[in-house]
């Protein structure tokens, strides 16, 4: 009975050990590696349509599809601004349902009677399409940045996979073991160590199949946003110049009709302050004048007597 209790425990504590070969370190179901992930950002101010990727090769693709090929997800953050926001947002949605993308949030700001409206869009993107959707979106609006990034996690992916071999290789023994066992106890204990080890299965498979999703899609975050006038894009200072005439008449003009059509909002109000005043100037006008009252006049001041010498004869010295 011992030697049996001593086999089993022998047999469970290898196949945890085998398990473990392989295995990454790991926090609260999830994953991550010591070494520090490759990144690469880029930014740069672009013009209507000339919105193109700096850091994607052009078999990104293939390579996403490739097992032995480097796994890197692809990320592009994009802030732009448009004078026709309704005509910016279709453009966005063509070139969204153009390159087989799907929206995953929209957020809308502020209203169309006031002309400021903003919207942020997160769109996921097949890598494949990744260049193409960025190009197409370029033509929505002004692009004013455009920030890429590039996360290698080649070393974490191995280590899940390594993982996920090492918990089926368990797997595999625990069942060889589960059909050999005399006792109940027995029995008992390895389907206790087979459900741990199939909770750890589905989660390490949900998190390959996430990286492989992350690594399939990019995720392009979208700022829209509507202005009266386009920010000046010129570079050199002729153009710069050149932009901040016309913005600066662009300005006024604008500031002319915000004027003309808030006067034409508060058109009652205009009307009913120049009926009060047009009273006010009637009744004024009616009111009898006050006479005037004749200043009093002045009192000259009094006289200044003179002194009589005294009579009283001065004493001799």
């Amino acid at each position: 009975m011992k030697k049996r209790i001593t086999r089993i425990t022998a047999a469970l504590a290898a196949a945890a050990l085998l398990a473990g070969c392989g295995s990454i370190s790991s926090k609260d179901g999830g994953y991550y590696t010591t070494e520090a992930a490759a990144q690469e950002s880029y930014n740069y101010d672009s013009a209507a349509g000339g919105t193109d990727s700096s850091l994607m090769p052009a078999n990104a693709a293939e390579a996403a599809a490739d097992e032995t090929a480097q796994k890197i997800i692809y990320n592009a953050s994009l802030s732009m601004e448009s004078t026709d926001f309704d005509a910016a947002r279709e453009t966005l949605m063509a070139a969204v349902e153009a390159n087989d993308a799907w929206m995953e949030s929209v957020s809308v700001y502020g209203t169309e009677k006031d002309h400021d409206r903003s919207a942020d869009y997160t769109v996921r993107v097949p890598v494949d399409n990744y260049r193409a959707f960025l190009a197409a979106v370029g033509e929505a609006g002004s692009v004013r940045n455009v920030s890429e990034n590039a996360e290698n996690i080649t070393s974490s992916y191995i280590d899940v996979q390594a993982r996920l071999t090492a918990l089926e290789a368990q797997r595999t023994r625990l069942n060889e073991l589960a059909d050999h066992a005399e006792t109940t106890a027995d029995l008992l204990e390895i389907e206790s160590q087979l459900s741990d080890v199939q909770y750890q299965l589905e989660n390490y498979t949900r998190q390959l199949r996430n990286m492989d999703q992350q690594v399939s899609y990019s995720t392009v975050d979208i700022y829209l946003q509507e202005v009266v006038t386009l920010t000046p894009t010129g570079v050199t200072f002729t153009e710069r110049i050149a932009d901040a005439f016309g913005g600066g008449w662009d300005a006024f003009v604008g500031f002319v009709q915000g004027l003309v059509i808030a006067l034409v909002y508060l058109w009652p109000v205009v009307l009913i302050a120049v009926v009060v005043v047009f009273i006010l100037r009637k009744v004024w006008k009616k009111r009898p004048k006050k006479e005037k009252l004749p200043k009093p006049a002045q009192t000259p001041p009094p006289a200044e007597y003179p002194v009589k010498p005294s009579d009283e004869p001065k004493p001799k010295y």
